[in-house]
């Protein structure tokens, strides 16, 4: 029967699976509409203390976090957003980190929460970054596979040759099914293996909304990285760093370097790329579940 659903359906059709599972373990959908314009869409489960989790580029809640979130309720009130532009969410304000964060706040203000743990991943490590700039409302942070304000210019030229792009929004904003499977082979160590009504369905699923959005996104990170740099370090949170060791977006000398910036402890986890959250969720949830406790 599977081989009679098409690239659309299967796409879809996996979706909806990791969706009701989630409904199934008690996780709620909601909509919350922005003061500036647009909505922001999250998903809230769990009893305990607050834990945000933020997704990367191009992904979603459920994309990035759906194993964590499904052991993580168990020991904490889980909230999981679709960033702007990003899943079912969109702002009217410029797309920038502050956006971003302004955002994530409005949704915590909206559910009466004051002081929050927060991890996120890769773009999510910056808005968790961002969030940490505020650090009387966060308890601890987890940032992972993300260098914060340290991922200078050469360090994106870099990131260019290794991709094989002029820049580095043509390896985050894919414009088709070839450029999902390059972002794809530099985001996770183990190749994936899609065909090709796969890789234009993810395509169209995740990348093609809100192109223009997400290009101005990444091409704004280099003004939100000074902005966030001159943040005094001495007054941030508490916060632990995840990295793959062969993470070949940011290559773990950034994490080294921004463990010895922060003064934050870093765990390196082996034969991991930048996709840490899918490629280790259960190592990841232990992770989260010891340094919050």
């Amino acid at each position: 029967m599977l081989f009679a659903i098409t690239g659309c359906e299967i796409v879809g059709w996996k979706a909806e699976q990791d969706k009701q599972s989630l409904e199934e373990a008690g996780y709620s959908e909601q909509y919350f509409p922005l003061a500036d314009g647009g909505v922001m869409k999250y998903w809230v489960g769990g009893t305990g203390k607050p834990l945000l989790l933020l997704h990367g580029f191009g992904g979603t809640a459920i994309s990035t976090w759906k194993k964590e979130m499904l052991e993580l309720n168990k020991d904490y009130m889980v909230i999981a957003p679709d960033l702007a532009w990003f899943g079912d969410s969109y702002s009217h304000s410029t797309p920038n980190l502050t956006t971003q964060t302004n955002a994530i706040w409005q949704i915590l203000d909206s559910l009466k929460i004051d002081k929050i743990n927060v991890a996120g991943i890769s773009y999510g490590g910056f808005v968790t970054y961002s969030m940490m700039m505020t650090p009387e409302r966060i308890d601890k942070s987890v940032i992972i596979a993300s260098p914060g304000p340290l991922f200078n210019d050469d360090d994106l030229a870099q990131l260019c040759i290794r991709a094989n792009v002029d820049k580095p929004e043509e390896l985050f904003v894919p414009q088709n099914s070839l450029g999902v499977r390059r972002l794809f082979d530099h985001v996770f160590y183990e190749k994936k293996r899609m065909p090709d009504f796969i890789a234009d369905q993810i395509y169209q699923s995740y990348f093609a909304p809100w192109q223009n959005e997400k290009i101005a996104l990444i091409q704004s990170l280099v003004n939100d990285r000074e902005r966030i740099n001159q943040y005094p370090v001495a007054n941030l949170p508490p916060s632990m760093l995840i990295w793959g060791d062969n993470d070949q977006i940011f290559p773990l000398k950034n994490g080294i370097e921004l463990s010895e910036h922060i003064n934050s402890s870093i765990v390196v986890i082996p034969e991991t790329g930048h996709g840490v959250t899918n490629e280790q969720p259960e190592l990841v949830t232990r992770l989260l579940k010891s340094f919050l406790s």
